[in-house]
């Protein structure tokens, strides 16, 4: 068979994680409409029987402002190194600046790239054309793909050309494997999710989550979950008046935990200030970042 691995790189918010759970079929990584939701670099398995490709999706590579952020921009660039493949993510309807420069440097330029141009259904038809032409000129030797992730347009033929580089290998995970994250990230994330979609601009950068206990019970599964905030104005902010906000968080989070599990979810949630947590090498690593 023919085995190998890609890294799907870019900016924050140009659809990583939607193309991903595209590319598989199911959702592997939480996907919302916020910049910087992906945190960590997460595989996720496609396999046919001929082909085992390992995808990796990652945070996407942005100005840090505090230690997270850098091991998010680190673990991103490092991801695109020993390689099969890298998959350039870029927004359609975004100009390219400093920041765009900054990752065509650092890109390996001996290694298969795909330059995908997504939300192409955003602009106008000559947008598309100039920023196409650009990136061709940025990288000479990769394949330039129009897509809109959301649309399920232009998935395929990635997957297609992909296949086209990817070499004889072993099947490096057992061939029903979806991810190489276990159900405690998954937990944490799909919370997180949550977070992120209810919350207001200025307090879901600067929450974690943190998976304290799992009880597989025969018929239902009891889960113990921390929300990590850096500020006390912010624990109320999540709690909401009379606990509406985090009930309606944890409501949302059972709902979706319950599908994955097929098991009723009995979920618990606590808050906890941990004052400039992002730049707290302890903290840090407790919640998985190195």
């Amino acid at each position: 068979m023919k085995s190998g691995f890609v890294s799907i790189v870019g900016r924050p918010n140009v659809g990583k994680s939607t193309i991903l759970n595209a590319l598989l079929e199911r959702k592997i990584s939480i996907v919302t409409e916020k910049a910087q939701t992906t945190r960590n670099a997460i595989k996720g398995i496609y396999d046919d029987g001929d082909y085992q490709i390992i995808f990796i999706d990652t945070p996407g590579i942005h100005k840090a402002h505090h230690s997270l952020g850098k091991i998010m921009n680190r673990d991103a660039l490092d991801s695109a190194k020993d390689v099969d493949a890298i998959v350039l993510v870029v927004d359609a309807s975004h100009k390219i600046d400093e920041g765009d420069m900054f990752i065509n440097e650092s890109l390996s330029k001996n290694i298969p790239t795909y330059v995908v141009i997504n939300k192409i259904d955003l602009v106008r038809i000559t947008q598309a054309q100039e920023i196409k032409a650009r990136y061709q000129e940025l990288y000479p030797k990769a394949k330039i793909l129009e897509m809109s992730a959301i649309e399920n347009f232009g998935i395929d033929t990635l997957l297609e050309e992909i296949k086209k580089v990817i070499p004889e290998g072993p099947r490096y995970f057992e061939e029903d494997a979806i991810t190489d994250k276990d159900s405690s990230f998954f937990i944490s994330e799909v919370i997180r999710e949550k977070l992120l979609k209810l919350l207001k601009e200025e307090v879901p950068h600067n929450l974690a989550v943190r998976v304290d206990e799992i009880k597989h019970k025969s018929e239902s599964v009891m889960i113990h979950a921390t929300i990590i905030v850096d500020r006390e104005s912010h624990k109320g902010i999540v709690i909401g008046k009379d606990g509406k906000r985090i009930k309606a968080i944890g409501t949302k989070a059972r709902k979706e935990l319950e599908e994955y599990f097929q098991k009723r979810i009995f979920l618990e949630l606590f808050v906890s200030v941990k004052e400039d947590w992002l730049n707290n090498p302890r903290i840090l690593k407790e919640l998985g970042y190195k």
